[in-house]
């Protein structure tokens, strides 16, 4: 298979090992910030927190994009996909919660050393939008982002 494939293995499982850092971060900070905010509220920011880590990492070490000097364009990019990804991240998290409260009520998950339960609907809805978000993120970074696709300059020339 050639390397500019889309399903190149080396760049999917670099892509996986940066997204799932990603997703570490995201997972983590929506825990924390579910005890200030609503469930969408709490999603939106963690994305927001992880879309940073996110993009240094890509760029350095899943796309081999680290040395392309493209950095502002590729940030642009990002930030395209990004909105993408969070909508779909969020949209995902929320219908299927719903849903999943709906049909099968809520399930929470006490345990004594964490000191405050772990609501498992909200965590598996939330890996749910974040698996999406992964498949969509993959295509649109592999063959948008961190390649030289001409939108860049053409977007740069409408605007100026």
């Amino acid at each position: 298979m050639p390397k500019s494939s889309l399903i190149n293995k080396k760049d999917l499982i670099a892509y996986f090992l940066v997204a799932g850092t990603g997703a570490v971060v995201q997972l983590i900070s929506g825990s924390f910030l579910r005890d200030y905010m609503s469930y969408s509220a709490a999603i939106s920011w963690a994305y927001l927190i992880a879309f940073v880590v996110g993009f240094i990492l890509t760029k350095m070490f899943a796309f081999d994009a680290r040395n392309s000097n493209q950095t502002r364009r590729e940030m642009l990019k990002f930030l395209m996909v990004a909105a993408g990804s969070w909508g779909i991240t969020v949209f995902f998290s929320v219908v299927t919660l719903k849903f999943v409260e709906k049909n099968f009520g809520e399930n929470l998950l006490n345990i004594s050393f964490i000191k405050k339960p772990i609501h498992l609907n909200e965590l598996f809805c939330q890996i749910l939008g974040m698996g999406v978000s992964f498949v969509f993120n993959y295509v649109l970074h592999k063959t948008f982002t961190f390649k030289s696709t001409g939108f860049y300059d053409r977007l740069k020339r409408l605007v100026t």
